[in-house]
């Protein structure tokens, strides 16, 4: 058989094998697979074998490719790739299959620090290297923040850092204080938007701040408590044990951020610890809890 290389005075060119030689599966140099067709040459309309045709998903765990020329995301935070296609989870969420730690950094208001008029929250939700995953914004009027404070009802939009919105929070308007054990403090998670797949509710104490995480059929699936006094210099944990309370699974802590800006600001940080084999609605809906969490104790009263 001749080899790659062979002479010229056989006809064949430099790399190429005589006609019949070639193993199973390889091309001459410049021949196309079954149905291709030289590059530029495609109908508008084709697609080369192969490629995907619009709205048609990707086998499960494709990366989506990325775009060099828009590789910075909000606040010049590289973006990083998000695994497409996994079974029973909302789509959007596939990142959180992968982790199992979050960090919520409230974003420092200009407005709000130099003269106390409340603004709508936003917060900058990272990886544990600090990587932007997601960004979350309250949307609410300035009546209903100044007014009600902490209390106040509001909508969240969480969005990807491709601008594409993958996740909701309702907050309704509820009681507050621990003396009346009727109408407490809910949230309801939804992803994609207005698909409900899990809520928050705050359980009745006299002392200790107590929330039950539920499914999208509202069945109690995890607890979460808090210590009796939230104040005070220092980390704040609170516990994300089993409905018996006999064990703990994770925590969220908001994060003590240093004297002058706990003082003058109400933008904190929290993280967010749960085991990585958690139901990624589970995840979606303990970060809602994060959010319930920081209005209800650490951020400023009307």
């Amino acid at each position: 058989m001749a080899t790659p290389g062979s002479d010229f005075q056989h006809g064949n060119p430099p790399g190429a094998y005589p006609p019949g030689a070639y193993p199973p599966g390889a091309y001459p140099p410049g021949a196309y697979p079954p149905g291709a067709l030289p590059p530029g040459a495609y109908p508008a309309g084709a697609l080369p074998p192969g490629a995907l045709s619009p709205g048609a998903l990707p086998p499960a765990g494709y990366y989506a490719p990325q775009d060099p020329s828009a590789i910075k995301g909000e606040m010049g935070l590289q973006k990083i790739p998000m695994p497409l296609g996994i079974p029973n989870c909302p789509p959007g969420l596939e990142y959180l299959t992968q982790v199992d730690q979050l960090l919520v950094h409230q974003q420092v208001e200009l407005l709000e620090a130099l003269t106390g008029f409340e603004t709508n929250n936003k917060f900058q939700i990272k990886n544990s290297l600090g990587q932007q995953i997601y960004f979350a914004a309250e949307e609410n009027d300035c009546c209903t923040r100044n007014w009600c404070g902490n209390m106040r009802p509001f909508d969240m939009k969480i969005i990807n850092t491709f601008g594409q919105e993958i996740m909701s929070l309702y907050r309704p308007l509820r009681c507050a204080g621990c003396c009346c054990p009727c109408c407490l403090q809910e949230i309801e998670v939804m992803a994609p938007p207005g698909q409900p797949i899990g809520y928050v509710i705050q359980t009745w104490h006299p002392c200790l701040p107590k929330f039950t995480v539920q499914n999208e059929k509202r069945e109690p699936v995890l607890k979460i408590g808090g210590p009796c006094c939230v104040c005070g210099c220092g980390d704040v944990d609170f516990q994300v044990t089993n409905l018996d309370e006999s064990e703990s699974i994770g925590k969220i802590t908001k994060q003590w951020t240093g004297l002058l800006r706990e003082a003058f600001t109400d933008a904190d940080n929290f993280g967010i610890q749960f085991p990585l084999d958690l139901d990624v609605k589970v995840k979606a809906v303990l970060l809602a809890a994060t959010f319930l969490i920081d209005f209800l104790f650490f951020e400023k009263s009307g």
